[in-house]
């Protein structure tokens, strides 16, 4: 089985559900610490799921979860997986200043790595906000001591994506890779194919499908990515959310504990800098 053959990057962006960016209208910053966090219950059974199936992933983490949770950030690096930074708060990057970013990136990778006691390489910008307008984070991100980032997605979304970008793995600056989460190329366009919505959205064999063309087509790894709150079902529910919004968080969250478990079961995964950083991955 060629998914099994090639080792692909398994990544879980780890935030609460109150703080994805969909929900920042209807939920002030300044209201999160009075809401019932759940991260830490449901990065646990993530755990429990990786080491069922005695696989490594990659943590990208907020370092205001990790101010909170630091237990749980030792937990992740004592069962061997790899803790990367989502920024501390949550805030897009092209919504923030050069300076701004710059604090926010710098921040998150100090705290994370004075919890951890290991050294934080990886950065993934919340709702993959690096684009054509903000190259210039890509400076800072290196200026950080960060060596690679996976902030882009190739696709065309209303509210992310720099469609024209490279596929996969490359140098964006002399000490910094960018590596995309993945996309199928099909009809001369980019198709999502690497988790979140998407991945609760479409049928399990269409997803795997289109990992596998990316791997024996392709002949690159895949990058995939969840986020906790997506195996949680019992989650509040927020009100006043419109239709769209409603329908892009909540769908078919009771399905993908087992997607994902199949997943694991259908193909070989590893950190990224095991991938990326070890092997030299890039085009």
């Amino acid at each position: 089985m060629q998914g099994k053959t090639i080792k692909n990057a398994l990544t879980i962006d780890v935030e609460d559900y109150f703080q994805v960016s969909a929900f920042a209208p209807y939920i002030p910053r300044d209201h999160w610490e009075q809401r019932d966090c759940r991260v830490e219950c449901n990065v646990d059974r993530i755990l429990q799921m990786l080491e069922d199936h005695e696989t490594r992933a990659t943590f990208f983490t907020l370092g205001w979860i990790a101010k909170r949770y630091p237990q749980l950030v030792r937990r992740i690096v004592e069962q061997g997986h790899e803790l990367a930074s989502h920024g501390y708060g949550h805030e897009r990057a092209c919504d923030l200043t050069e300076a701004a970013f710059f604090s926010d990136i710098d921040s998150a990778r100090k705290i994370l790595e004075d919890i951890s006691g290991r050294a934080v390489t990886g950065y993934r910008a919340p709702s993959f906000s690096i684009g054509e307008k903000n190259l210039w984070a890509f400076d800072c991100l290196e200026r950080a001591g960060y060596r690679y980032s996976s902030s882009i997605y190739p696709i065309r979304h209303d509210h992310y994506g720099m469609p024209d970008a490279p596929r996969f793995a490359h140098r964006v600056r002399g000490g910094l890779l960018e590596v995309p989460v993945t996309t199928a190329r099909f009809f001369n366009r980019n198709w999502p194919a690497s988790g979140g919505g998407y991945f609760r959205l479409m049928p399990y064999a269409l997803s795997s499908w289109l990992l596998r063309q990316v791997n024996q087509n392709d002949g690159q790894p895949v990058v995939f990515y969840f986020h906790p709150w997506e195996i949680d079902i019992d989650q509040p529910r927020i009100e006043g959310i419109n239709a769209r919004t409603r329908f892009r968080h909540y769908v078919n969250l009771h399905r993908t504990e087992a997607r994902i478990r199949q997943l694991l079961k259908e193909f070989s995964w590893a950190p990224m800098d095991d991938i990326f950083l070890q092997t030299g991955a890039v085009r």
